[in-house]
């Protein structure tokens, strides 16, 4: 108010300020003298005075012309993909242009299109924030948002935006109104899981809570529903479950690897979508810890680069033995004067050998360590299932070599006797199957195709080695070769197990960094875990995934085939072929008139890919003759799709708040109902099919005009009649 009447007067001085401070504190002087004299008519001259003064100082009215704004509605329009439900993008469509094409005499509407934003939901009050941010606040008349009432961000309290200050300084609330584009409130059901583990335990069951929500008129908790749960496409497993309240489900892990885990509940009658009746989870199945059995033949330099390397890895349980008294080196000593534990011959190899995963041997040499019945159960323990790595050296070719024991039957190489040992300067290669196979493919540094192993040292090329042994007869898969390209790394497949042998006990080289080093600790890493079956290492391996509503399937063998037909059945059961391409020459090959020219032993990768348009929701199938993949798309926003109803409930208090309304356009898509906007003074902002926003009275000054407030005959006359007064007055003393 203050503000106000400051801008409606002013003053003009007559006279220098100077001056009229200098009349008026002699007045004032000259009349506290008078009265100090008792002289009769002083104050009616002090008032004569102050007249005159006042009119000297020049007091005007002021007068400002000025031109209306017109105010500015926001009109934010949801465009998120729960709007996709159902005629709700329709309807939403035609009432977002009928009113924009309306015209309201001093109101302008600003349409907003507000999208998904990621992974958080309609976010409708950030776009309502940054859209008024360049609207004068004296011009925002408010805002409309027309949306299903999914909105993610909605504040506890009316936003800043919508509560400006007025002209009398105090705050308030501008309306904010909702259209939903429905015929009023809605059900549906949706299936939430609430705790899922991302890894499970072999052999021990996983387990899943879920709960099952309805929401909408009518529901309520208690409603039975059926659940279904189906594991990698295997046969589904109906459980019965409660809406509204969580429950466990064991989940049995049967194999490593990854598991997809589709849900499905039973849907609720009249709900408006079952989009969110299913969901997919994923779990990777680990076997428990590993039981790794390390004995070293004697103390040697690898022996510590195998105990860093498992005992770094935390899903192992090493044990370790180190021969350093073998029967042969009797020279009397009383055991009782020896510092050393006898070695549990038959505890580790008759007792326990079947809790072993892997049975490591590194520069064995058997001397009659372990006897005949001993050697025969690590051969079985393979045979079972089992795991064994034999890293050689001149114990190979020496009396007692475990090539003539039953551990030489599994043995995936046989050296002779003589001639069997290479003590030369040499470089390690990958063999063209050790390129392809997991273990060694893509290994860092590793040497060009047919690279010399005696040349010099090259960048990036593994260091040298400088013995190995040279095998007459090798049977399995050779990734590696060393002098004479003779192999140096041969694995192979025993019945239910592994064997992995190196034909050379200088790998630790690698670790020194002789030469330029190598991946050792990569290296055996790799060899460790495909003899204990971890799936990321089979030679032969089927993977599919989906991104982007794209299908990608690739297939790794070490055949080198450089083109492969796969089967792929999407959710809907129909399936369809695909060609998977060599992965070094598919992009140019496709380029080809769509055919593939690679001919199998240019597939050096022994990867193959396919891509394939996947845009149904739910389990795709991906099978080779020999093994299968599945694959799900990620909904890219889980929080979107949580609740598809219409609804007014997330948005009823903030607009309560502020003084709008919530109006339905009903479900005729050609003909949905649309609000009339309008602009009040006062009185209700909405009615039953229109909404109004307050006069802001925002304008803009284009002149000012003065006139004087005390004309000066006025002030002349009333200046003289006081003074006569006071005369008057000091006359009848």
């Amino acid at each position: 108010m203050l503000n106000h009447l400051a801008q409606s007067y002013g003053f003009a001085p007559l006279v220098p300020l100077w001056l009229l401070a200098a009349i008026a504190v002699l007045a004032v002087l000259l009349c506290a003298y008078a009265i100090s004299r008792r002289t009769k008519g002083a104050v009616l001259r002090l008032a004569a005075i102050a007249s005159l003064l006042l009119w000297l100082s020049g007091p005007q009215r002021l007068h400002e012309s000025w031109h209306v704004l017109p105010e500015t509605a926001l009109l934010l329009v949801d465009q998120s993909p729960s709007m996709s439900i159902g005629q709700r993008s329709a309807l939403a469509r035609q009432a977002a242009q009928a009113m924009a094409q309306a015209h309201t005499q001093g109101l302008s509407l600003r349409t907003v299109t507000v999208r998904n934003s990621g992974h958080n939901g309609t976010r409708l009050f950030d776009a309502l924030d940054q859209a008024a941010a360049d609207i004068p606040p004296d011009q925002l008349a408010g805002a409309v948002m027309l949306t299903d009432g999914q909105v993610s961000d909605t504040p506890g309290s009316v936003p800043e935006r919508l509560t400006p200050v007025n002209q009398t300084g105090a705050k308030a609330h501008l309306p904010l109104h909702v259209l939903i584009p429905a015929k009023g409130e809605e059900t549906d059901r949706q299936l939430r899981i609430l705790q899922a583990p991302p890894y499970g335990i072999v052999g021990q069951p996983a387990k899943l809570r879920v709960q099952v929500d309805d929401a909408g008129p009518g529901t309520t908790p208690g409603t039975q529903a059926e659940l279904t749960l189906r594991v990698n496409g295997e046969e589904p497993l109906s459980i019965p479950v409660t809406t509204g309240t969580p429950q466990d489900i064991s989940l049995p892990v049967s194999h490593p690897g990854q598991m997809l885990i589709s849900l499905a509940v039973s849907p609720l009658a009249g709900e408006v979508s079952q989009i969110n009746n299913q969901t997919i989870t994923r779990m990777t199945g680990i076997r428990d810890r590993l039981r790794v059995l390390l004995i070293s033949g004697t103390p040697n330099q690898g022996e510590r680069v195998w105990r860093r390397l498992l005992k770094a890895d935390p899903s192992v349980d090493l044990i370790h033995f180190t021969i350093l008294r073998p029967p042969d080196k009797d020279d009397g000593t009383p055991l009782s004067d020896l510092a050393l534990i006898a070695f549990p011959v038959r505890e580790l190899f008759q007792e326990k050998i079947n809790q072993f995963d892997l049975i490591i041997l590194d520069g064995f040499e058997n001397q009659n360590i372990l006897p005949h019945a001993y050697l025969n159960n690590i051969a079985n323990f393979v045979r079972k299932g089992g795991g064994l790595l034999l890293t050689a050296g001149p114990e190979f070719v020496g009396p007692g070599t475990l090539q003539d024991t039953p551990v030489g039957d599994i043995l995936p190489a046989h050296v002779p006797l003589e001639n069997g040992m290479v003590e030369q300067r040499f470089r390690p290669h990958l063999t063209p199957e050790g390129r392809r196979h997991p273990v060694t493919a893509a290994l860092p540094g590793a040497p060009p195709t047919n690279a010399d192993s005696a040349a010099q040292t090259i960048p990036g090329q593994w260091g040298p080695w400088y013995r190995a042994l040279k095998p007459d007869t090798t049977h399995g898969q050779a990734l590696m070769s060393g002098p004479d390209n003779a192999p140096l790394l041969v694995l192979d497949h025993v019945d239910q197990g592994r064997v992995a042998l190196l034909l050379s006990d200088q790998i630790w080289l690698w670790s020194r960094g002789e030469g330029g080093g190598g991946p050792q600790a990569e290296l055996l890493r790799r060899i460790s875990h495909w003899l204990m079956k971890e799936p990321e290492l089979e030679e032969e391996q089927l993977n599919a995934s989906i991104a982007g509503g794209e299908l990608t399937v690739s297939r790794r063998s070490t055949t080198g085939e450089a083109q492969h037909d796969v089967t792929v059945t999407p959710p809907d059961g129909k399936p369809v072929t695909l060609t998977l391409h060599a992965a070094s020459s598919a992009p140019q090959n496709q380029k080809e008139n769509g055919a593939s020219h690679t001919r199998p032993e240019e597939n050096q990768s022994g990867l193959s890919i396919g891509h394939l348009a996947a845009e149904q929701p739910g389990i795709w199938q991906v099978d080779d003759g020999t093994h299968k993949a599945f694959a799900a798309p990620i909904p890219p926003d889980p929080q979107e799709f949580a609740d598809l109803r219409a609804t007014a409930s997330k948005l009823q208090n903030i607009v309560s708040a502020t003084g709008g309304g919530i109006l339905w356009t009903g479900d005729n898509a050609t003909a949905p109902t649309v609000p009339r906007l309008q602009l009040a003074d006062s009185g209700s902002l909405h009615g039953e099919n229109w909404f109004a926003f307050p006069h802001r009275n925002a304008h803009v000054v284009t002149g000012r005009s003065a006139t004087p407030l005390l004309p000066a005959w006025v002030m002349l006359s009333l200046s003289l009649l006081l003074l006569f007064a006071g005369w008057w007055r000091e006359g009848r003393s």
